[in-house]
C-alpha cells in the first residue's frame, strides 16, 4: 500500500499532475455519455426476452372473405413449418388466440371479422436450441411477408413476441388526431409510408378500416307480396345461402340443453366468381322460392340489390378522433428509429404543404409533431405512444428517483460534516461512477451475440451505486480528518495514507458486490442491473483511491481549523487523554 500512498501523494505535490487526472476523468465522463447519442451504447427500455412461443397477426384488407385470409395464413404455415424448432401450431381464422400477455393491449379478443387471422407458434424449449426466439423471428419475418402477403394485395403480416416488460400496442404508434376523418386518413396513409422507409422499423399497420364499396341486399316489400311469398321466407333464404342457420333442434341424453341442427350450403355453393354486381345477380337469380300457388319464384325478382359504402370504426381519444399507426422495431432500441422517422415527417410534411411546429418544453410528448393545414387551417397532431412512451415514463421516474436520491444524500452529508465542499466532493465522486456504467455495456456489447441494451435496470443499478461510492468517499474523508487531528499529520499526507489505507477494504467490498451481480449479468432481463453494478463499482473504486483525493485537497472542510492550523497540538492533547 505504500506504493499507492506514494502515488496519491505525488499526484498531490504536482500542480500539472493534478490537472493531468481531472482532464482524464472529466473527458471519460464527457466521451462515456456522447456513447448513446453516437448508438455505441444503444439505451431501451427492456432487452428482447426469449421465449418459447410468439404470434403472427394476419390481417388481410376490409372486405376480404374468410378463404382469402385463410389462404394467406396457409401460407406462413407452410412456411413456419420448415423451421426445426418450431413443434406445432394453432390458427384461429376471424377471431384471436386465447388472451396471452401480448394480446391483453393488442386487441387480439375483440377481433371478429373475416379479414383477420392469429397464428399461435410453439417452439422448442430455449434451452434446447441456440437460437432466440427474437432472432428467429427476425430472420424469418423478411421471408414470410415476401412470400405471402402479395397473395391478397394489402395484407399486413405481424410477428409478435412476448414482450420482457409491460405490454404495448406496439413498439412505435403514432396516434394522428384530429376532426377531419377523411384528412385523418390521408395523414395516417403518409406517416405509415414515412415509417416503411425507416431503417430497422417492421410490420407498419393502420389500425382503421379500408375504404370499400359492399353491396346490401333489400327485400322489396311490394314485389314479395305479388309473388305470394314472405319477407321472412326471403330473408330465411337468404341466410342459408351465405352465411347458414339454425333450422332444428335435437334432444341429447349427454348434453343438458337442446343441441342446435346448423344448416349451411357447401363452401363452392357459396363461393363468388368475382366481387362484382353480375356475379351477384347471377347468384340470386340461381336461387328460386316456391309460393304459396306452388311456383318458383327467382330471388333476385323481390330482392334490390344497393351499392353502398362500407363503415368503417371510428376511434376516439379524449374527445378528438383518432387514427393509430403503429410499427415494431427489429432487434432495435425504439429511440433511434423514432428520431430518424421523426425528422424524415418534418421534412415529408413540409412538402406536402403543412406547417409542421415541434411540441414545447421538455417532456414526455416531446416528439410530438403538430400540423397545420394552411389551406384549412385546421390542426392536427401526431403523437407517439407505445413502448417509447413508456420508455420515456420511466426513464424520466427513474431520473426523479436518482434526483431524489442526490439531493437527500447531499442534505445528509451538510448535516453531517456541515460543509457543502465535503458533501459536493462525495456526490462527485459518486455521480462518476457512471463512466463505468456505460463503458461495462460498450464492452458487454462486443463480447455478446446479441446486442446489449441500456435498460431501465441498468438505471437502478447505478441508482444503487450512489450508496456504494459515497461510502467509499465517506471512509477516505473520516479517516484523513482523524489523523489530522490526532497525529497533527498534514492534509496531503494524510489524504494519502487514507487512500492507501483504505484501499484495502474498498476493494474488498468491490470484489463482493462483483461476485454478488455476476449471476446477475447473464440474465436476459437483469443482466443490465447486473453489469451496471460490476463495471460501475469498479469505476468507483479509482474515482474513490486517485479522483477523490485531489478533490480533497483544494475542500476548505478538510482543514481541522480554517483560522489557526496550528491548534492541531490541543486536537492531540484532548483524543490523549
Amino acid at each position: 500500500m505504500h506504493k499507492l500512498e506514494d502515488l496519491v501523494y505525488s499526484i498531490l505535490e504536482d500542480k500539472k499532475k493534478r490537472f493531468l487526472v481531472i482532464v482524464i476523468t472529466l473527458a471519460a465522463l464527457v466521451l462515456s455519455v456522447l456513447m448513446i447519442p453516437t448508438d455505441l451504447v444503444k439505451a431501451r427500455m427492456l432487452p428482447g426476452k426469449s421465449a418459447n412461443t410468439f404470434s403472427v397477426y394476419i390481417d388481410t384488407p376490409t372486405g376480404s372473405s374468410k378463404e382469402q385470409t385463410k389462404e394467406v395464413a396457409e401460407c406462413v404455415i407452410s412456411q413456419l413449418q420448415k423451421e426445426k424448432a418450431v413443434t406445432n401450431m394453432e390458427l384461429y381464422v376471424g377471431e384471436g388466440i386465447p388472451l396471452d400477455y401480448a394480446g391483453l393491449v393488442k386487441g387480439a379478443g375483440m377481433k371478429n371479422s373475416e379479414n383477420v387471422a392469429e397464428l399461435s407458434v410453439n417452439l422448442i424449449d430455449k434451452k434446447e436450441r441456440d437460437e432466440n426466439s427474437f432472432n428467429m423471428v427476425s430472420r424469418i419475418r423478411p421471408v414470410i411477408k415476401k412470400s405471402c402477403e402479395s397473395m391478397v394485395k394489402g395484407t399486413v403480416i405481424k410477428f409478435i413476441e412476448q414482450p420482457a416488460g409491460p405490454p404495448t400496442l406496439a413498439s412505435l404508434v403514432v396516434e394522428v388526431t384530429g376532426d377531419d376523418l377523411g384528412m385523418l386518413s390521408k395523414l395516417s396513409v403518409e406517416t405509415a409510408k414515412v415509417l416503411s422507409e425507416t431503417n430497422k422499423v417492421v410490420d407498419v399497420d393502420i389500425m382503421a378500416d379500408d375504404n370499400y364499396k359492399k353491396y346490401e341486399l333489400i327485400p322489396n316489400k311490394d314485389k314479395i307480396a305479388k309473388s305470394g311469398l314472405s319477407v321472412e321466407q326471403v330473408n330465411n333464404i337468404i341466410y342459408l345461402a351465405f352465411e347458414g342457420m339454425v333450422v332444428a333442434h335435437k334432444n341429447s341424453v349427454k348434453e343438458d340443453g337442446q343441441v342446435n341442427i346448423f344448416l349451411t350450403l357447401e363452401p363452392s355453393s357459396k363461393k363468388f366468381d368475382s366481387k362484382s354486381l353480375s356475379a351477384l345477380q347471377s347468384k340470386l337469380g340461381a336461387m328460386n322460392l316456391m309460393n304459396k300457388s306452388g311456383m318458383l319464384v327467382a330471388l333476385s325478382e323481390v330482392v334490390e340489390i344497393k351499392e353502398v359504402d362500407a363503415e368503417p370504426m371510428i376511434m376516439h381519444k379524449d374527445l378528438s378522433r383518432m387514427i393509430n399507426v403503429i410499427a415494431e422495431t427489429d432487434n432495435e432500441s425504439q429511440v433511434y428509429p423514432l428520431l430518424e422517422a421523426r425528422e424524415k415527417m418534418i421534412e415529408h410534411f413540409e412538402k406536402l404543404g403543412f406547417k409542421v411546429e415541434k411540441e414545447a418544453g421538455i417532456n414526455t410528448y416531446m416528439f410530438d409533431l403538430h400540423l397545420t393545414d394552411p389551406k384549412t387551417g385546421k390542426k392536427y397532431l401526431l403523437r407517439w405512444d407505445g413502448e417509447m412512451k413508456v420508455s420515456l415514463d420511466t426513464f424520466r421516474d427513474l431520473g426523479g428517483a436518482f434526483i431524489g436520491a442526490l439531493i437527500l444524500i447531499f442534505l445528509l452529508l451538510v448535516i453531517y460534516y456541515k460543509s457543502f465542499a465535503l458533501s459536493g466532493i462525495i456526490l462527485a465522486g459518486s455521480f462518476l461512477s457512471i463512466i463505468g456504467v456505460i463503458v461495462g455495456h460498450f464492452v458487454a456489447d462486443i463480447v455478446t451475440t446479441d446486442t446489449f441494451f441500456l435498460t431501465a435496470t441498468s438505471l437502478i443499478g447505478f441508482i444503487a451505486l450512489m450508496g456504494i461510492s459515497s461510502r467509499n468517499s465517506l471512509l477516505l474523508i473520516d479517516f484523513a480528518k482523524s489523523l489530522m487531528e490526532s497525529q497533527g499529520m498534514e492534509k496531503r499526507r494524510a489524504i494519502a495514507v487514507s487512500s492507501a489505507t483504505r484501499a484495502k477494504p474498498i476493494a474488498l467490498t468491490a470484489v463482493a458486490i462483483i461476485l454478488g451481480s455476476a449471476l446477475l449479468a447473464s440474465d436476459p432481463i437483469f443482466g443490465g442491473l447486473g453489469v451496471a453494478l460490476i463495471s460501475g463499482t469498479v469505476a468507483a473504486v479509482f474515482v474513490s483511491l486517485i479522483f477523490v483525493p485531489i478533490l480533497l485537497d483544494g475542500a476548505k472542510g478538510m482543514d481541522i481549523d480554517d483560522e489557526n492550523p496550528t491548534h492541531h497540538d490541543k486536537h492531540n492533547v484532548s483524543i490523549t487523554r
